[in-house]
Order: structure tokens, then sequence, then C-alpha cells
């Protein structure tokens, strides 16, 4: 599979990585473009033999710029209906590479439609990152089950939360806020009866009642 080069566009570089305080280089390309330049290869990985786009989805996220993690990411996803729960776990190292909200949250959908596809499996996913040193994982922990609704399993959202319900860390109290967020939407009364009985952060409390 040949690789794919992101053209640099240094006037568009310059406040993408700034919008990312800038803590990674940028190619330039904004997610329109990036998805037209993506698409042929997105196809053709589709034909890959499994150790190969592995091995394709590291080498690219371990690239410089932002686009190639992005990249990388948006292979696992296109190929995610190809991969076993083992595949899965050897992509776990590459979340802790150059992490922020936007590979941690990406990385999450990926994690996330999985499972939706092989439901039996959750609680085997949901422990890859339960309780992880790393609080980025654990930010999946909370979020992995982002738009499941009905098929929201409570015991493990609520254990995930209480696991960190006095972390201070922002991008844990904003991941508790946004999981009841999402989950009061089906389950209004649960969500009422978790906050009522524990005590949250202003900010996970402030996000999650936004719905009730």
């Amino acid at each position: 599979m040949e690789p794919l080069i992101f053209p640099q566009q240094p006037e568009l570089a310059e406040p993408m990585a700034r919008y990312m305080k800038n803590l990674f280089p940028f190619c330039g390309v904004k997610k329109p473009q990036r998805a037209l330049l993506e698409r042929p290869f997105l196809k053709e990985s589709l034909t890959l033999p499994l150790p190969e786009l592995i091995q394709e989805i590291f080498r690219n996220y371990h690239k410089d710029e932002r686009e190639y993690q992005y990249y990388a990411i948006d292979l696992a996803q296109k190929n995610i209906q190809r991969f076993s729960l083992a595949d899965l776990a050897e992509l776990l190292p590459l979340l802790a590479e150059k992490s922020w909200w936007d590979s941690i949250d990406a990385w999450r959908k990926v994690f996330a439609t999985w499972v939706l596809a092989h439901p039996t499996e959750l609680k085997r996913v949901y422990a890859f990152f339960y309780q992880h040193e790393n609080f980025w994982y654990r930010r999946i922990a909370i979020n992995l089950q982002l738009l499941f609704k009905e098929q929201t399993d409570p015991a493990l959202l609520a254990q995930a939360i209480l696991a960190d319900l006095t972390t201070e860390e922002f991008f844990i109290q904003k991941a508790i806020g946004w999981a009841l967020r999402d989950y009061s939407k089906v389950n209004p009364d649960w969500v009422k009866n978790f906050m009522q009985q524990h005590s949250l952060s202003k900010l996970a409390l402030r996000e999650g009642s936004k719905y009730i």
C-alpha cells in the first residue's frame, strides 16, 4: 500500500496547531480535504492482510504531523469489523502516544463501534480502560458507552464514574458530565438518582444535568 502524503499548507497549519495549544505540528489539512485525500487509501486498506494493516496504523501514528494520527485512527475505524479483540488490544499502546482529547475521543469511537458489533464483549473492552494508570484511558472507560442508549450497562457506567469521582483532572470531570448527560436522554431517573446519591464536581454536575 502506497503511503498517503498530506500536502503542507502552512497558512492553515499554524492556526490548527494553535487550536491544539501547539502540542503537535500540523500539515494544515482540514477535515473535509483530509477525508477526500484519505478515501482511496481507506478503500484499499480493506484488502490489506490484518498484520500489514496494523503496521500501517502504527507507521502513520508515529509520524510527526497530527493529520497522520487522525488518518491512522480512520484506518482502524474503517476496518473495525475485521478486528478481533486481540487485534484491538494491539492498538492500545498508541493511545498513550501524543494523547489529547481529539485523539482519545476518536479512539473511543473505534472501541465503541467494535463493542456495538460485539455486545457480549463490552466488559472485556471496558477492562482495557477501567482503573488504568493513565487518565486518558480512564476517560474512555467513562465515555465508552456514549450513544449506546438502551444498550448502556449502567453498572459499568457508575463504576467508571465512581472510580474517578474525586479526580481533579478537567478531562475526567468533563467526561463524567458528558456520560451522564448522554445517558439522561434515555434514562433520566437513573441519572437523577445517581447525582443525588453522589457528590459530583460542579463541572460534572453542570454538564450532566443539561437535559434533566
